[in-house]
């Protein structure tokens, strides 16, 4: 799939910002940790993503109500939908210089993941949803091996932009939920 960046300044994409706090002690300390075992950005690339996928339960899978939007939230709960799933390997790509932006599919819901860009690379979708029986995301470079397939002939899409910052639907959606029903209810599932 080919994204569309808002902003062809890839510094937006470095940004530390309220959803993508990737100063924040938490954030910091669990990056740290995660590069001190790697040679390389591709390294820590895909142990951020291998570590948020697989140690942050989908809130849906856990059935856990919490809901978290922060990144140093979501690592320090171990908890988050999609959206913020993503904010947190966002938070952590971008803590070691790696740019990483948001994207979104419509499926029956709106689905969130992110997309990095390594040097000399060019922008590639992650998705760390998390795996249970019938989703396998891994992380890849050459091509995507995300959580969901989209089914045009059932109204999904991919939503070709790249966008610097979590969507502000997303975000109103996550800070005004007191739980995820009420999360779904306040989530459109377009954009």
């Amino acid at each position: 799939m080919q994204l569309t960046p808002v902003t062809a300044d890839e510094a937006a994409y470095l940004v530390a910002d309220a959803a993508v706090d990737h100063t924040h002690p938490v954030v910091r300390e669990t990056a740290a940790r995660l590069s001190a075992g790697v040679d390389d950005l591709t390294g820590y690339a895909r142990a951020a993503f291998e570590f948020v996928r697989d140690t942050v339960p989908h809130s849906v899978d856990a059935d856990d109500p919490r809901i978290t939007w922060r990144a140093s939230d979501v690592l320090a709960r171990r908890t988050g939908i999609c959206h913020a799933k993503a904010h947190a390997l966002a938070a952590l790509l971008r803590a070691e210089g790696i740019p990483a932006g948001f994207c979104y599919q419509k499926l029956d819901v709106l689905h969130g993941m992110i997309a990095l860009k390594l040097p000399g690379g060019r922008w590639v979708r992650q998705d760390p949803r998390g795996n249970k029986p019938g989703v396998n995301a891994q992380f890849r470079l050459d091509r995507e091996q995300l959580a969901w397939p989209v089914r045009p002939e059932k109204g999904e899409c991919d939503y070709p932009v790249l966008y610097a910052e979590p969507h502000p639907v997303v975000l109103r959606a996550l800070r005004l939920a007191t739980d995820r029903a009420e999360l779904w209810r306040l989530l459109d599932t377009a954009l």
